[in-house]
């Protein structure tokens, strides 16, 4: 199994070492000939959302991860990566790749609560640790989005189809229950259980 991390900006490095403590093959994602690798699975780490999506187009690389995005590629995306996956962002005009139904508010928690930690239940892991870091959250999400977690009556985790996102940062704690669940999808939805079995133990 191979998962690309895109590495324009943010804390790709962290969604990295998480994904080799479970045993995945990873690469960095950052230039157009980087896509040309088999990909089981994507990362869209955090980070500046308007700076990555500017990367994005400036370096070829959007058109082409749309079109796996949107050809069922399983996709995960913390914080900005979130963002850049929603079908709307509340007062902006365009959205980015536009892969799950949701509407996201950016900058969410203002200055006081800029960033915090909380532990909360995640629908198909339980309780775990999350870093809220200058967060989003998501204001509302349609039909076919399934709600993975709650923070203080604000959606902080959803996901739709190939599409898996988070508000928090789950790769700057030492709990990988988050990259482990994303892990275990791809291995149910693309038959790589032989090659995995021990993340299904």
């Amino acid at each position: 199994m191979r998962v690309g991390v895109l590495a324009l900006q943010g804390g790709f490095i962290e969604h990295i070492r998480h994904l080799q403590t479970l045993g995945a093959d990873t690469f960095e994602i950052r230039k157009r000939l980087d896509l040309a690798q088999p990909m089981d699975g994507l990362i869209i780490p955090g980070g500046e959302s308007t700076t990555i999506g500017k990367l994005l187009n400036d370096l070829d690389l959007f058109d082409d991860l749309k079109k796996k995005i949107d050809s069922g590629l399983p996709v995960f995306g913390t914080c900005a990566g979130m963002i850049l996956l929603a079908r709307e962002i509340a007062g902006m005009e365009t959205a980015c790749f536009s892969s799950i139904d949701i509407v996201v508010k950016r900058n969410a928690y203002g200055r006081q609560l800029g960033s915090f930690f909380a532990e909360a239940e995640m629908t198909g892991i339980g309780l775990i640790p999350m870093t809220f870091i200058r967060a989003p959250y998501i204001e509302s999400a349609g039909a076919g989005v399934e709600i993975l977690s709650v923070v203080d009556r604000r959606i902080v985790a959803a996901r739709e189809k190939n599409v898996l996102v988070t508000a928090f940062h789950p790769e700057l704690t030492s709990d990988n229950q988050v990259h482990r669940y994303f892990v275990e999808d791809i291995i149910l939805k693309q038959g790589k259980s032989n090659n995995f079995a021990p993340i299904l133990n």
